[in-house]
């Protein structure tokens, strides 16, 4: 059963400039889609348009059964809110809270922050004994995987993640790899928007972006 679908998308700036052009694109319930291409394919206004932080101007955007193209600026933030779990390369903590305080803040935005719930999450991603520590005591990697602990918090419908692994060394860069395989394989719907062939040959289906459409798709993990 399709979770997102997009028809005829398209993205112009300044009337003129199509930074995605007429895109059809379906992901599955379960999916784990990797969207790639250089700098400039468009493949970050794509994520843009589907993570509900733009609006398409041409086109449809079903993501859960709700039109992205027809609700207001303001239902498109609680959109993003309640149903996508924001993965960013630049990590996006707040320096000052600890591993777990930064979690919490991402359920009282969303409802009630549970300390218990928040330990789980972080549990849930190998980094219960670093609960306590502030960003800066922990690792890139470790940081990477506060934010994945904070994307499923709220038990989104949707991971979005963007270049989830662009600031990491290769050993952390598996290790957050093999995180992503096995929310997959728990049946989580998995987006990462990256230009690295090696982790977009990690998900199940890749498609390829250039000049803002898509000229190749792979499946099986084969690109």
């Amino acid at each position: 059963m399709s979770l997102l679908e997009l028809k005829n998308v398209s993205m112009a700036y300044g009337g003129k400039v199509l930074a995605v052009n007429n895109v059809d694109l379906t992901v599955e319930k379960g999916e784990w889609l990797a969207v790639m291409g250089p700098s400039g394919s468009g493949k970050t206004t794509l994520m843009n348009i589907i993570g509900c932080m733009d609006k398409a101007t041409a086109g449809s955007v079903i993501l859960d059964g709700v039109d992205l193209t027809e609700v207001s600026h303001r239902q498109l933030t609680t959109l993003r809110r309640d149903k996508i779990g924001m993965v960013f390369q630049q990590f996006h903590l707040i320096p000052y809270l600890t591993a777990v305080e930064n979690i919490m803040v991402a359920q009282y935005y969303h409802s009630i922050p549970d300390k218990k719930e928040a330990l789980a999450a972080l549990a849930r991603v190998g980094l219960e004994d670093r609960a306590a520590h502030l960003p800066s005591q922990l690792s890139g990697g470790e940081q990477q995987r506060v934010c994945i602990a904070r994307a499923l918090i709220n038990y989104p419908v949707l991971i979005l993640a963007d270049e989830p692994t662009g600031n990491l060394d290769e050993a952390n860069e598996k290790l957050v790899m093999q995180i992503f395989h096995e929310l997959h394989d728990e049946g989580h719907t998995i987006l990462t928007v990256t230009h690295a062939p090696e982790v977009g040959a990690e998900a199940e289906r890749a498609i390829i972006m250039d000049h803002g459409r898509i000229v190749k798709s792979g499946v099986n993990r084969a690109v």
